[in-house]
């Protein structure tokens, strides 16, 4: 019978679920779903070259049956769950490096919901499910913030006061697990860039950048919360605290509509008052439109420049996830406004989302590299689970 892994990777709204065989230590994927949280999820699931969609649903939300039955559907018969392995989006100053997940580490978890109430408390939804219908079933957790422990101070520094700094209001950064990924990847691709200076802009409905010299992350666009950085699909990115104060004096009187308002009705959607969705503005004629897209890409080459600062330089910039992998027209416009540092991409490379797409001559190196959180999230529950002999 093959050993399987099982991964959750939560969102505020979404889920996605990677099955993975274990063969020699090693993590392989088999296929995995995706499922939209609420009170009637739907899977919409994969498994090697068959495509199904099933509807699950539960009125309590994701529960341990529900968990059994998407299992059931996504587990190949003659297969058996192992471990599930969690995304988790925030470690605090608490973890640094994935772990096995025992009642003490959850509550130590559940105590970090105040710095990431969107995303955390899903996730931990999910883990009580499973250990609900898979009670002796090792669980692990990658957080996505741990990538980023190795940044200096200066680095995760706010210009505040010390006693709010040692209460944990800092930089933090996140899409760790991603850049995990990247980093890794640009090694096998090119060991001697991976050594270099590289910017990587991880690109999709939430987005933010990372400096890497040697595939440790120096700085970070995200800091204290995922609103921050560069402009995302419904978020605003980096945001003057006047305009907070003004909202809430002005629009919005408590801290939960201000919320719902920053995560949601902001960023790409905000400006062109048309979608969050690049795919549908670039393809849209309104000068809100363009004007989205024109601000998502200026914004994206301001913190490239910024993180070339904290690098001392730059030698390549990787694209990754769903827009930075498939959407050539935000690579070009990026790279229009950062053709002063020497970066040139050839316009046939990047219509082609191929590998490399910058050009001979350029002086920075371009990659397009796809992520996979998943992998990250497998590959750390196994070596758990090896480490600790389950």
């Amino acid at each position: 019978m093959d050993r399987i892994a099982v991964t959750f990777n939560a969102g505020s709204s979404s889920l996605k679920i990677g099955i993975f065989r274990l063969e020699e230590g090693r993590a392989l994927r088999l296929g995995g779903g995706t499922a939209t949280l609420g009170d009637e999820p739907q899977f919409a699931y994969r498994i090697a070259a068959k495509d199904a969609v099933v509807d699950l649903t539960s009125g309590a939300g994701i529960d341990g049956r529900l968990v059994s039955q998407a299992l059931g559907c996504l587990v190949p018969k003659g297969c058996d769950p192992v471990v599930a392995g969690h995304r988790i989006v925030h470690g605090g100053q608490v973890f640094n490096g994935p772990i096995l997940l025992d009642a003490d580490a959850v509550g130590r978890i559940a105590h970090l919901r105040h710095l990431a109430p969107i995303h955390l408390p899903p996730a931990l939804e999910i883990i009580r499910a499973v250990r609900e219908a898979y009670p002796d079933m090792p669980q692990t957790a990658s957080f996505d913030t741990a990538f980023h422990s190795s940044q200096s101070s200066l680095a995760t520094r706010l210009a505040i006061p010390a006693d709010l700094h040692d209460a944990g209001i800092r930089r933090y950064g996140f899409h760790g697990l991603s850049y995990k990924y990247v980093s890794d990847e640009i090694r096998k691709h090119d060991p001697d860039l991976a050594g270099g200076r590289v910017i990587c802009a991880h690109l999709g409905s939430g987005a933010s950048l990372c400096g890497m010299v040697d595939g440790v992350s120096i700085d970070t666009s995200m800091g204290f919360s995922a609103l921050d950085g560069i402009p995302m699909a419904t978020r605003p990115g980096a945001l003057d605290p006047g305009v907070v104060i003004h909202l809430l004096r002005n629009d919005y009187r408590d801290a939960d509509g201000l919320e719902n308002f920053l995560y949601h009705q902001c960023g790409l959607l905000g400006v062109s008052g048309i979608s969050g969705d690049v795919r549908t503005l670039i393809d849209d004629f309104h000068p809100a439109a363009k004007e989205a897209i024109d601000l998502f890409c200026f914004r994206i080459a301001g913190e490239t420049g910024r993180l070339a600062v904290s690098l001392g330089g730059v030698d390549a910039i990787v694209f990754t996830a769903g827009i930075g992998e498939h959407q050539p027209e935000i690579r070009k416009g990026v790279a229009r406004h950062l053709a002063w540092m020497g970066l040139s991409l050839s316009e046939a490379a990047n219509k082609a989302n191929a590998t490399v797409i910058s050009t001979r001559d350029s002086k920075i190196a371009a990659l397009v590299i796809p992520t996979d959180e998943e992998q990250v999230i497998a590959d750390e529950a196994v070596s758990i689970v090896s480490r600790h002999k389950l």
